[in-house]
Protein backbone atom coordinates (compact mmCIF):
# COMPACT_ATOMS: atom_id res chain seq x y z
CA UNK A 1 0.00 0.00 0.00
CA UNK A 2 1.31 3.46 -0.92
CA UNK A 3 -0.51 6.11 1.17
CA UNK A 4 0.74 9.44 2.55
CA UNK A 5 -0.96 11.97 4.84
CA UNK A 6 0.64 15.38 5.34
CA UNK A 7 -0.40 18.67 6.93
CA UNK A 8 1.63 21.76 6.16
CA UNK A 9 1.78 25.24 4.69
CA UNK A 10 2.30 26.11 1.02
CA UNK A 11 5.77 27.54 0.40
CA UNK A 12 4.70 29.27 -2.83
CA UNK A 13 1.54 29.96 -4.82
CA UNK A 14 0.19 26.91 -6.66
CA UNK A 15 1.15 26.68 -10.35
CA UNK A 16 -1.68 25.52 -12.61
CA UNK A 17 -1.01 24.16 -16.10
CA UNK A 18 -2.82 21.94 -18.58
CA UNK A 19 -1.52 18.97 -20.50
CA UNK A 20 -1.74 18.79 -24.30
CA UNK A 21 -4.96 16.80 -23.86
CA UNK A 22 -6.51 19.54 -21.67
CA UNK A 23 -6.10 17.93 -18.23
CA UNK A 24 -5.39 20.35 -15.36
CA UNK A 25 -2.29 19.77 -13.26
CA UNK A 26 -1.27 21.85 -10.25
CA UNK A 27 2.22 21.85 -8.71
CA UNK A 28 2.70 22.96 -5.10
CA UNK A 29 5.24 22.65 -2.34
CA UNK A 30 4.47 22.38 1.37
CA UNK A 31 6.53 22.78 4.51
CA UNK A 32 5.80 20.25 7.24
CA UNK A 33 7.22 20.69 10.73
CA UNK A 34 8.65 17.60 12.32
CA UNK A 35 6.93 16.28 15.39
CA UNK A 36 9.88 16.61 17.76
CA UNK A 37 12.52 19.25 18.39
CA UNK A 38 16.22 18.60 17.93
CA UNK A 39 18.67 18.47 20.84
CA UNK A 40 19.21 22.24 20.62
CA UNK A 41 15.44 22.90 20.86
CA UNK A 42 14.76 23.80 17.23
CA UNK A 43 12.00 22.19 15.21
CA UNK A 44 13.14 21.03 11.79
CA UNK A 45 10.98 21.30 8.68
CA UNK A 46 10.67 19.01 5.68
CA UNK A 47 9.60 20.24 2.23
CA UNK A 48 7.49 18.14 -0.12
CA UNK A 49 6.47 18.62 -3.75
CA UNK A 50 2.76 17.99 -4.35
CA UNK A 51 1.09 17.30 -7.70
CA UNK A 52 -2.71 17.47 -8.04
CA UNK A 53 -4.72 16.58 -11.15
CA UNK A 54 -8.07 17.52 -12.72
CA UNK A 55 -10.72 19.06 -10.42
CA UNK A 56 -8.44 18.89 -7.37
CA UNK A 57 -5.83 20.87 -9.34
CA UNK A 58 -8.39 23.48 -10.40
CA UNK A 59 -9.65 23.96 -6.83
CA UNK A 60 -6.15 24.21 -5.39
CA UNK A 61 -5.22 26.87 -7.92
CA UNK A 62 -8.42 28.79 -7.28
CA UNK A 63 -8.50 28.78 -3.48
CA UNK A 64 -4.92 28.40 -2.22
CA UNK A 65 -1.95 30.76 -1.98
CA UNK A 66 1.47 30.83 -0.39
CA UNK A 67 1.11 30.23 3.36
CA UNK A 68 -2.21 28.36 3.11
CA UNK A 69 -2.47 25.40 5.47
CA UNK A 70 -3.57 22.17 3.77
CA UNK A 71 -3.98 18.49 4.51
CA UNK A 72 -2.94 16.17 1.68
CA UNK A 73 -3.86 12.52 1.21
CA UNK A 74 -2.05 10.86 -1.66
CA UNK A 75 0.71 8.51 -2.73
CA UNK A 76 4.47 8.69 -3.19
CA UNK A 77 5.83 8.65 -6.72
CA UNK A 78 9.52 8.54 -7.57
CA UNK A 79 11.31 9.31 -10.79
CA UNK A 80 14.92 9.67 -11.78
CA UNK A 81 17.05 11.24 -14.47
CA UNK A 82 20.72 11.63 -15.26
CA UNK A 83 22.47 14.99 -15.24
CA UNK A 84 26.16 15.34 -16.04
CA UNK A 85 26.64 11.62 -15.46
CA UNK A 86 25.02 11.74 -12.01
CA UNK A 87 21.73 9.94 -11.43
CA UNK A 88 19.20 12.20 -9.65
CA UNK A 89 16.11 10.98 -7.82
CA UNK A 90 12.93 12.96 -7.20
CA UNK A 91 10.07 12.01 -4.90
CA UNK A 92 6.67 13.66 -5.34
CA UNK A 93 3.37 13.28 -3.55
CA UNK A 94 0.48 12.78 -5.98
CA UNK A 95 -2.55 14.20 -4.20
CA UNK A 96 -5.77 12.20 -4.23
CA UNK A 97 -7.43 14.63 -1.83
CA UNK A 98 -6.51 18.12 -0.59
CA UNK A 99 -8.38 19.62 2.34
CA UNK A 100 -8.13 23.38 2.77
CA UNK A 101 -7.40 24.19 6.41
CA UNK A 102 -7.21 27.93 5.67
CA UNK A 103 -8.75 29.87 2.79
CA UNK A 104 -7.45 32.30 0.19
CA UNK A 105 -9.28 35.13 1.96
CA UNK A 106 -7.37 34.46 5.19
CA UNK A 107 -4.69 37.01 5.88
CA UNK A 108 -1.08 35.94 5.92
CA UNK A 109 -1.35 35.55 9.69
CA UNK A 110 -0.95 31.84 10.25
CA UNK A 111 -0.82 30.32 13.70
CA UNK A 112 1.63 27.57 14.46
CA UNK A 113 0.37 24.52 16.35
CA UNK A 114 2.60 25.43 19.31
CA UNK A 115 1.13 28.91 19.67
CA UNK A 116 -2.41 27.52 19.40
CA UNK A 117 -1.76 25.21 22.34
CA UNK A 118 -0.11 27.93 24.40
CA UNK A 119 -3.02 30.34 23.83
CA UNK A 120 -5.80 27.97 24.88
CA UNK A 121 -7.98 29.29 27.66
CA UNK A 122 -9.81 27.00 30.10
CA UNK A 123 -13.56 26.73 29.57
CA UNK A 124 -15.59 27.40 32.68
CA UNK A 125 -19.15 26.25 32.09
CA UNK A 126 -21.18 24.86 35.02
CA UNK A 127 -23.34 22.85 32.57
CA UNK A 128 -20.41 20.68 31.39
CA UNK A 129 -20.54 17.20 32.94
CA UNK A 130 -16.77 17.05 33.51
Amino acid sequence: MNKVFLIGNLTRDPELATTNSGISVCKMSIAVSRRFTSSDGTRETDFFNITAWRAVADNCSKFLKKGSKIAVCGSLQTRNYEQDGVKKYITDIVADEVEFLSTKSDSGNTISPDSEVNNLQPIEDPDLPF
